[in-house]
C-alpha cells in the first residue's frame, strides 16, 4: 500500500513540481555552477544507490556526513534550501525508481560505520530509506548514530498510514532542523 502511495505522490510531485525544480535548478546553476549533487548510499538490504539532491555545498566539499562538514562550505543559496527543505525535491526521483520512500529512515553513508552497525542490528535496512521520518521532524541527525538508530526502528515499527501522511505535513511545514554541520572548521 505504501509503495503504491509512494509511486503516486512522488510521480505527482516530478510533475507538478517540475517548474519549481526548473527553477531551483537554475538558480543553482548560478549559485555553484553544478546545482544537481549525486552520492552513494546505504539503502534496503544495506545495498547502495546513488541518492541525488539540490547541491548545496560548495562543488569541492568533501563528501562526509553534514555533521562532519564545515558551515562554511554551504553556500547562500545552500542554506536556503536546506532551511525550506527543497534540496531534497530531486529524491522523487529515487522514491518514484522504487530505491526510497516518502517516508523512512534517512539514508546514510557507506562510511557512516557506527550508524550502519546500530541500523543493521535494529533491522531498520529492511525497509527502503526515506525522505523523511520521525527522526527528522523530531530534528534527529546523523551526529548521533544509536539514538538515530532507536528512533528509526520505533518508527518503522509504528508507521501506519496516518504517521506516513502526518511525517509528510510536518516536513512540508518545516518541523525539524535537518542535518547539523559544524559551525567552524576542525584544526
Amino acid at each position: 500500500m505504501i509503495r503504491c502511495i509512494d509511486t503516486v505522490l512522488s510521480a505527482f510531485g516530478l510533475v507538478f513540481l517540475s517548474p519549481l525544480i526548473l527553477f531551483l535548478y537554475v538558480v543553482g546553476l548560478v549559485d555553484t555552477g553544478a546545482p544537481m549533487f549525486r552520492q552513494t548510499r546505504v539503502g534496503r538490504d544495506q545495498k547502495p544507490f546513488t541518492l541525488v539532491k539540490f547541491r548545496t555545498m560548495h562543488p569541492d566539499t568533501l563528501h562526509v556526513a553534514s555533521h562532519l562538514a564545515d558551515a562554511a562550505a554551504i553556500t547562500r543559496w545552500g542554506r536556503f534550501l536546506r532551511r525550506t527543505k527543497l534540496d531534497e525535491l530531486p529524491q522523487l526521483w529515487n522514491v518514484l525508481k522504487g530505491e526510497m520512500s516518502l517516508v523512512g529512515p534517512r539514508p546514510c553513508l557507506l562510511n557512516q560505520k557506527e550508524l550502519v552497525a546500530e541500523r543493521a542490528a535494529r533491522g531498520v535496512f529492511d525497509v527502503r530509506p526515506g525522505i523523511t521520518g520521525l527522526a527528522q521532524v523530531q530534528g534527529i541527525d546523523m551526529s548521533t548514530p544509536r539514538l538515530l538508530a532507536e528512533i528509526d526502528a520505533d518508527m518503522i515499527r509504528t508507521l501506519s498510514l496516518r504517521r506516513y501522511f502526518k511525517y509528510i505535513v510536518q516536513t512540508v511545514l518545516g518541523q525539524g532542523s535537518g542535518d547539523r554541520v559544524r559551525k567552524k572548521a576542525q584544526r
